[in-house]
């Protein structure tokens, strides 16, 4: 297997992680016109940020990304960048959406998940990503 390793003048490094987050209650509302407009706006974040997508997958209750990240980047920073940017969009987009999470306070819950991908292989972590709405 061989790994992608990133680097500038002074390091090479390979950092990704598994991130995962969820509406707030849980609620099913990232279905649809939301989930299609939920990956683009994701993909435009971690371009203009310079966040390596390698995997995501957007299910009706919760998100799964696959992220490689700069080693100035903290995974905190990058899950609030994501999640803040991402309610906006949506809120512009969905006007439903907003008036009901309005209730709610914000669309996203407060925590997240997020590991390192030490002992998995980027394969691996893929595959399990890719194959979640099939399960």
């Amino acid at each position: 297997m061989t790994k992608n390793y990133h680097g500038n003048s002074h390091s090479k490094f390979l950092l990704q992680y598994h991130i995962v987050w969820s509406p707030k209650f849980r609620f099913n509302e990232l279905k649809g016109n939301v989930d299609v407009a939920l990956k683009q706006i994701l993909d435009n974040i971690c371009t203009q940020y310079g966040y390596g997508c390698i995997e995501k997958e957007v299910m009706p209750d919760y998100i799964h990304l696959f992220l490689s990240l700069k080693p100035t980047v903290a995974p905190s920073d990058a899950v609030r960048t994501l999640k803040s940017i991402t309610a906006i969009e949506l809120f512009k987009q969905f006007p439903e959406l907003k008036k009901f999470y309005a209730r709610n306070g914000s669309l996203w819950g407060e925590g997240y998940f997020v590991t390192t991908v030490g002992n998995a292989t980027t394969e691996a972590i893929k595959k399990y990503i890719q194959e979640q709405k099939t399960k």
